[in-house]
């Protein structure tokens, strides 16, 4: 029987219907890393098993749990809380970290309540004082940094992808366990048929990108966006854009970056002609580096930006471009 450490941190690891772990994998064991010691749980069809704790080993999880996914379940989260359940009565964890995507968030939202346990989503950063795990958020559109911890009992936290850094060393030969997991046969949802969208692009996925690009209403035109297009190439940065460019057609709503959006947390994050209104500003403020421009010395967006201009953004950009390029050259 596997003993697991006092300090472990169980992790939930999502994974694709392509059958690959979901890019958030990599934040998720490092933030574990960073507190104790990270135990996966990969619930998935038996076939994948071996190539996914793999995976999970080479992000730095010494211990993995795999519990199976028949190919004939269609039930939705309830196999995978199920699975949780089960994970977190063998390891008895000093906390539980989920992805905070939407498959995530439900599974971890019926796994609180299931287990009377506090849940703390969208965290920014996890950490540990000498009572136990906390938590840590970007609330009030940015305006605040606040920490949460539970009063009693293992922490259900869903972290923001691309919010954490930190990066665990991978291990060569990990412990891997196959979970035996109880169906509860609670009430679900079930899926008759899905077919993967695939969307071909050389862009990085706007969601946890280290790099983005957005743009705002100071576009002026859908025609005029290419030149975030063309700045995003160059940096090989994500595309996004502020709802009010969304609005205004420039771009699809799957571009929008905010409160009613993507929450964004790159390396690096430029905004064009965005004026930064509270709700851009509460889904990319934890953006490490923040450059803006804008033709309105006023705007919202110099606040938390790290380096701003004040300009036409038509004649900066393409200088800017220009400039980059004969730096690759």
């Amino acid at each position: 029987m596997t003993d697991f450490a006092a300090d472990s941190i169980l992790v939930h690891l999502d994974v694709l219907p392509s059958g690959e772990l979901a890019k958030s994998a990599a934040g998720l064991v490092g933030a574990a890393a960073s507190i104790g010691t990270p135990v996966a749980l990969i619930v998935a069809p038996a076939e994948k098993h071996e190539a996914l704790a793999s995976a999970a080993a080479a992000l730095g999880a010494p211990t993995v749990l795999v519990a199976d996914l028949g190919a004939g379940d269609t039930a939705l989260t309830v196999p995978f809380v199920d699975a949780l359940v089960a994970a977190c009565d063998l390891v008895q964890p000093d906390a539980v970290l989920v992805s905070n995507s939407i498959e995530g968030r439900d599974i971890a939202g019926r796994f609180a309540a299931r287990t009377k346990r506090a849940l703390s989503v969208d965290a920014v950063g996890v950490a540990r004082d000498d009572e136990g795990v906390i938590a840590q958020h970007s609330v009030y559109g940015g305006a605040y940094n606040v920490s949460s911890a539970p009063t009693f009992g293992a922490y259900v936290v869903t972290v923001r992808q691309g919010a954490i850094d930190a990066r665990a060393e991978a291990v060569a030969s990990p412990v891997v366990t196959r979970l035996d997991v109880t169906p509860s046969g609670a009430p679900a949802a079930t899926i008759d048929s899905f077919e993967e969208a695939v969307v071909a692009s050389s862009r990085p996925e706007l969601r946890g990108a280290g790099k983005v690009v957005a743009g705002g209403r100071g576009l002026a035109s859908a025609e005029k966006f290419a030149l975030v297009e063309q700045l995003a190439d160059t940096l090989g940065a994500a595309i996004g854009a502020s709802r009010a460019a969304v609005d205004a057609g420039y771009v699809p709503y799957s571009y929008q970056v905010g409160q009613t959006g993507v929450s964004v947390s790159p390396q690096l994050y430029v905004a064009l002609g965005i004026s930064g209104a509270i709700q851009h500003k509460a889904g990319m403020q934890t953006a490490k580096t923040i450059v803006a421009i804008n033709k309105d010395g006023d705007a919202p967006i110099f606040e938390i930006a790290d380096f701003g201009v004040v300009g036409d953004l038509f004649t900066v950009v393409p200088q800017l471009i220009a400039a980059l390029e004969a730096k690759k050259a």
